[in-house]
């Protein structure tokens, strides 16, 4: 560590050392330290098991809602019981129906909120990422309603998009109620969207998975255990209303042995395939609408119009089809029937959803997933019987491989599957058709179906989700040691003529200031040395105006730049704690980007394997940039 005396202080020599007269460890602005688990996210916990309950109820309320438009549109009738529109007795008048229905949600998107347009988690998406999770309130009353009537008049979709939106905005709409941060606020929406999808389908594991693979950006204690409470609460509500048999039961399945499993990880790639061109189509038919010299209010009825036409062929694709899955895991929807039944759905589906009207994904990609994976499924185990190929796992791999395949959450996509059947011998077919589906979306395919309309938006939504490389080097392995420090019972005006004299370290921008012990008194930067207010008969301590904001050795880069940014200051002194306020070392800006060289190396350089098969060349490392170099100030 370099110091700059001035000449006067050999006359020093022999006298006592003064007392250390530098900030005390309490007077040093030092990194926040924040606990995984604090008040807050007790707080948070409480708020979230409030929150659980009330979309739970939601979703109920909407379930029937579905059903009280179905009867109302399809059979003329007062009832919130179950039902499907397939067996309606309208005849060529069904045309008609959805087209209504569309209407009405293009006047409510038109006069109430455009919010309501889409199918719900790629919005919700949007107000986490853009709007600091902040939704409007009339969205947690408009989005069920215009689902209940899109859906109830035909419309092709799911009621879990509408639910998970309206669970959001409930958590969104808590948080701005209450005044807590944008970050708690994305908790509180997450909260609410998860349990929303939990009580509709009873899969809480999965909808954890899903809030943190497309909702929270993140894995932490203070966002996943809220989420997962709420889950566990909706998951009790719902067994109280509908009792806990899973919502999609299929018989006992084959155990599958390794050539089973090698075609189960075909069909997801095979369906992957299909689940990048079902994407790709939906987006083609909403640039289609996109062209049309009309108002968008009045897509949703033209989408309407096709969902009714391909429904007068083919009654089982109006509505929520929950039972055609059903049908399909269980083997009892088959041949002809379910191919043109997923071609049909797949046509009426994403026509309606390229318009812009209010329903969910899931339950179509599951019908379309499920019926070519069992037709896959069928069609293999023809070819080779010997191999115990089960069609039913078969429909359950492409059920889930299709949502894993459009949406990129690989995690929910296996456990969803597992959740909604309870087939435990399904988890490894699972694991490796969702995996082989996921790979070839990612291959094929720049943005998922939940991330596209975004993209185009000109938003980057990332779904890496990485440890923060600066949370792992610490302070002392990128900090430098020499340091140019400056006395306190120096002058101004010999400080101003050291810098006049452009020797090696005088160009530094900051300066720590230490006393005859060699603890750190303050930092002073170029500017305060220079200042007209600053006399030049002044000793340098007298110019500290504030507590140094510093690091210890053990401090994390992380913490070092948020100090930085939250102080507004390019260095910070490194403190032992040892013996605190005895500089080892400063930490600048520059140290923050040098210590990147490393990540940078560890992803581009190739090493050179140890058997002389296949040797790879190596790749140059990143040559560094100017600027980059760790300096002293």
């Amino acid at each position: 560590m370099s110091e700059h005396q001035s000449r006067d202080s050999s006359t020093t020599e022999g006298l006592p050392v003064a007392p250390s007269l530098g900030p005390t460890l309490e007077e040093l602005r030092l990194p926040r330290q924040r606990a995984a688990v604090d008040g807050r996210v007790m707080y948070l916990c409480a708020l979230a098991i409030v929150l659980a309950a009330a979309a739970a109820l939601t979703a109920q309320v909407l379930t029937r809602l579905i059903a009280l438009v179905t009867h109302l549109a399809f059979y003329g009738r007062l009832s919130s019981e179950p039902v499907t529109p397939a067996g309606h007795h309208l005849g060529p008048w069904v045309i008609l129906v959805p087209v209504l229905g569309g209407a009405i949600v293009g006047l409510m998107a038109r006069y109430g909120s455009q919010a309501i347009r889409g199918h719900g988690i790629p919005e919700a998406m949007q107000q986490v990422l853009l709007a600091r999770s902040r939704i409007p309130a009339r969205v947690t009353l408009l989005k069920p309603l215009s689902a209940a009537i899109s859906i109830g008049t035909g419309g092709p979709f799911g009621a879990e998009g509408p639910i998970v939106a309206s669970g959001g905005a409930l958590g969104s709409l808590l948080g701005q109620l209450l005044g807590v941060t944008a970050d708690e606020r994305k908790t509180l929406l997450a909260a609410g969207a998860a349990a929303g999808m939990t009580a509709i389908f009873g899969s809480p594991v999965a909808a954890v998975l899903l809030a943190v693979e497309l909702l929270l950006f993140e894995l932490r204690p203070r966002s996943l255990i809220p989420v997962a409470l709420a889950c566990t609460v909706a998951t009790g509500i719902r067994i109280a209303f509908v009792g806990g048999a899973p919502v999609f039961p299929i018989p006992e399945v084959m155990a599958p042995g390794g050539g089973a499993l090698a075609v189960y990880i075909t069909i997801g790639a095979l369906v992957g395939v299909a689940a990048v061109g079902a994407t790709k189509a939906v987006y083609a038919v909403e640039d289609a609408f996109d062209r049309l010299p009309i108002h968008w209010a009045f897509w949703p009825a033209l989408g309407g119009l096709a969902v009714g036409l391909v429904g007068l062929v083919v009654p089982r694709t109006l509505g929520v089809g929950y039972d055609n899955i059903e049908q399909i895991l269980g083997g009892t929807l088959v041949g002809r029937a379910m191919l043109i039944l997923i071609v049909a759905k797949f046509v009426s589906w994403a026509i309606a959803l390229g318009s812009g009207t209010s329903g969910g994904t899931l339950a179509p990609l599951f019908t379309l997933g499920g019926g070519l994976g069992a037709l896959l499924g069928t069609a293999l185990a023809g070819l080779a019987p010997h191999l115990g190929v089960d069609p039913r796992i078969g429909a359950l791999v492409g059920m889930a491989a299709m949502f894993a395949g459009a949406s990129r959450a690989l995690l929910a996509s296996v456990i969803f599957a597992f959740e909604t059947t309870r087939q435990p011998l399904g988890l490894l077919p699972l694991l490796g058709g969702c995996s082989a589906a996921y790979l070839v979306s990612c291959r094929l395919m720049r943005h998922s179906i939940m991330t596209e309309k975004m993209a185009r938006r000109g938003v980057r939504v990332l779904t890496e989700y990485v440890v923060d490389y600066l949370d792992q080097v610490l302070a002392r392995d990128a900090a430098s040691s020499e340091v140019v420090t400056l006395r306190a019972d120096q002058t101004v005006a010999e400080t101003r003529a050291w810098l006049e004299s452009r020797v090696a370290g005088s160009q530094h921008q900051g300066f720590p200031l230490l006393d005859r012990n060699g603890t750190l008194v303050g930092v002073l930067t170029r500017r305060d040395l220079l200042s007209q207010d600053a006399a030049v008969t002044q000793r340098l301590r007298e110019l500290v105006r504030r507590p140094s904001a510093v690091v210890f050795e053990d401090s994390s880069l992380r913490e070092a730049a948020d100090l930085m940014v939250s102080e507004g200051i390019g260095r910070l002194p490194v403190l032992t704690r040892d013996a605190p306020s005895r500089l080892v070392g400063i930490l600048s800006r520059s140290d923050l980007l040098a210590a990147h060289r490393r990540r940078l190396e560890e992803a581009e350089h190739i090493e050179e394997g140890v058997l002389p098969v296949g040797r790879l060349r190596r790749r140059p490392s990143p040559t560094p940039r100017p600027g980059v170099e760790a300096t002293g100030g």
